[in-house]
């Protein structure tokens, strides 16, 4: 088949596409799936690993991509829920060790997986996983979202962010976010923001209080990190919520967090695959099942920015560091 190997670590031109050998149906296990991959979405996770190494060096070269979406070929003897034919869209693999969705045909097991929405195409579905599950953990699960509340979302037309909006107004909140342009504010407001902030000409904070009646909001969102985390505390009411899916680094100001006794959150969808965790894992296959039917039933979107062949993953990262896009950039596979 072919793939896409990460040879090494370092720019986007580490990326290959090679011809290596399909994943053996004879090694099936008794709960896994043959996947014929359509589509792979492109994270920022893929080019951190790419330019760093991925979690597992030893075991180089690797593929690349979290996200897939294709058609089940063959499955193991013990499989339940799923038959040959079937569409399915799913986060798994990528990191290092598991094979990743840069490829042709990969390997899942069927307790990690969820069908495809129906109404949309493989490249939309690959788009979405790791960002709906990203979006719902940290405000469902993390941020503990309540339907009356007041979000603040950073980079609402982002991937995460674009994801985050529609979850939190499913959830009957109001949603305030930034934008760099008014192209992306006209996006943001289709999906129902209630306010937006250009945040290079304005004050975000002043402008959340100013929202709020300077009380602040009951969850803030953090998809950007370094010093923009930080500089969110005080745009959170007092006993408020902060959530953020970066690592804070050594020189956050944790001053107006304590002052206001703010609840600080940490969220990364990759521990249950980097753990081992199999309740976690299957739960966030149930994530992807309820977010179908969303979707399906067109209360849930998901936007693709931009589309690649599976040769050209190389333009594909390059794009994906420009940290400009509105929405997902997705890799096409096959025909």
């Amino acid at each position: 088949m072919k793939a896409v190997l990460m040879t090494a670590s370092g720019s986007p031109e580490v990326l290959q596409l090679q011809d290596v050998q399909n994943p053996s149906i004879v090694h099936l296990g008794e709960t896994e799936l043959l996947v014929r991959l359509r589509a792979a979405g492109v994270n920022p996770i893929d080019t951190k690993l790419r330019k760093r190494g991925t979690f597992y060096p030893d075991q180089m070269p690797a593929i690349l991509g979290c996200d897939g979406a294709g058609v089940v070929e063959a499955v193991g003897a013990g499989v339940q829920r799923f038959r040959v034919g079937d569409e399915v869209y799913f986060c798994l693999g990528g990191l290092g060790a598991h094979q990743g969705n840069y490829a042709e045909y990969t390997i899942v097991d069927e307790r990690f997986i969820a069908r495809k929405p129906a109404s949309v195409s493989f490249v939309e579905a690959a788009a979405a996983p790791l960002v709906l599950i990203t979006a719902w953990e940290a405000l469902y699960e993390r941020g503990r979202l309540e339907p009356g509340e007041r979000v603040f979302i950073h980079a609402g037309a982002g991937g995460v962010g674009h994801v985050a909006i529609q979850l939190a107004k499913l959830k009957g909140a109001s949603v305030c976010t930034t934008v760099s342009s008014q192209e992306k504010a006209d996006f943001v407001k289709q999906l129902g923001a209630d306010h937006v902030i250009f945040y290079q000409q304005t004050d975000f904070v002043q402008a959340v209080l100013d929202w709020t009646e300077g009380e602040g909001v009951d969850l803030a969102f953090d998809t950007v990190g370094g010093e923009t985390f930080h500089q969110t505390f005080p745009a959170v009411r007092m006993y408020g919520d902060i959530v953020t899916i970066l690592e804070p680094d050594a020189n956050t100001v944790w001053k107006a967090a304590r002052m206001r006794n703010l609840r600080i959150s940490l969220e990364l969808m990759l521990t249950p695959m980097l753990q081992g965790i199999v309740p976690a894992q299957q739960h966030q296959a149930e994530i992807l099942e309820q977010c179908a039917k969303w979707i399906d039933a067109d209360k849930l979107k998901i936007h693709v920015g931009k589309t690649f062949l599976l040769e050209e993953a190389v333009k594909a990262h390059h794009l994906q560091e420009t940290g400009s896009m509105t929405g997902k950039i997705v890799l096409l596979i096959g025909n």
